[in-house]
C-alpha cells in the first residue's frame, strides 16, 4: 500500500503547472486635473478680483470674471480654472501673490 500511494503522489507532483501568461498591454493614466478656487475675503475689491483672473487665466474674458467674481462674493468661492497640475500651480501661486485668498489646490 505504501509503493502505490508513492507512485500516486508522484504522478499528482510530476503533472506540468501551467504559469499565467503576463499581459503585454499598457494600461495608461491619465494625470488628475486640478482646480484652482478663489475664496471670498474682506479686503479684495469686485474690481481687484477680475483684473487678476483676466491678467493670470488665459482665455478669461471679462463677463466671464465678473460673473466668477459674483460667484466668489455671493457663495463664497468660485473655481477659477481646472486642468494639469503644473499650470494649475503657476495660475494658483500667481493669483496668491496678487493678494487673493486662495483654496489649497485640490485634484478634480
Amino acid at each position: 500500500m505504501l509503493t502505490r500511494l508513492s507512485a500516486d503522489v508522484y504522478r499528482m507532483s510530476a503533472t506540468p503547472t501551467v504559469a499565467p501568461t503576463k499581459s503585454t498591454q499598457v494600461v495608461r493614466k491619465q494625470y488628475p486635473n486640478y482646480k484652482v478656487i478663489v475664496l471670498n475675503d474682506d479686503f479684495n475689491t469686485f474690481q481687484h478680483v477680475a483684473e487678476c483672473l483676466m491678467k493670470y487665466i488665459p482665455g478669461m474674458t471679462s463677463d466671464h470674471a465678473w460673473d466668477l467674481t459674483n460667484q466668489v462674493h455671493f457663495e463664497g468661492q468660485a473655481i477659477v480654472w481646472v486642468g494639469p497640475q503644473e499650470p494649475a500651480e503657476l495660475y494658483h501661486q500667481q493669483l496668491r501673490r496678487a493678494g487673493l485668498t486662495m483654496a489649497p489646490l485640490e485634484a478634480a
